[in-house]
């Protein structure tokens, strides 16, 4: 029964995969799914990129900051956060304490495979965008393996292997 109102968080880089994984995994175990980066733009009425042009990135993650302690605090969900979410302590804090964490792994290169002609993403609009994900994913990959529950590395999977991986761990460690 408990596993019935865990709720699930995904954690990330960016262009890994959190939103389709999600949205799968949600539609799979009947719970609602929840985009940060969505919900953002619908209650600022402005894209992520232009909340960071209009406020800087200090500006988005307070909103962010704000946004995940709000959002964690619901139950059934399955939640997507943005890469950066894990940046702020506080969000790790609740992230860990309110749900089971699943990060979704992948290099540099398959960030940038995935993002190539993707132009919404504000801190890749730069002269040399593998080097900002190279510096990510120095940064941050050691925040998301010591919040993670369970990794899955979207390198070596289709999405579709990569979403029966997740939701067979979720069935294990929750009875979904």
């Amino acid at each position: 029964m408990a596993g019935l109102q865990t709720n699930v968080f995904l954690i990330g880089p960016t262009g890994v995969g959190k939103s389709t994984l999600g949205a799968w995994l949600a539609r799979e175990s009947g719970r609602e799914f929840v985009d940060s980066d969505v919900v953002l733009c619908e209650r600022t009425g402005v894209s992520v990129a232009e909340t960071f042009e209009l406020e800087g990135e200090q500006g988005f993650r307070r909103r962010e900051h704000d946004l995940i302690d709000e959002l964690t605090q619901r139950r059934n969900i399955v939640l997507a956060t943005g890469a950066g979410a894990v940046l702020d302590a506080d969000n790790r804090r609740v992230l860990g304490a309110r749900g089971m964490v699943l990060w979704l792994a992948a290099s540099p290169k398959t960030q940038w495979e995935n993002l190539r002609a993707d132009r919404s993403r504000p801190l890749l609009q730069t002269d040399d965008p593998m080097a900002v994900l190279e510096a990510q994913a120095v940064e941050r990959t050691p925040l998301y393996r010591e919040l993670a529950d369970h990794t899955v590395n979207m390198d070596q999977q289709t999405p579709q292997e990569a979403c029966e991986e997740a939701l067979k761990w979720l069935d294990g460690a929750l009875g979904w």
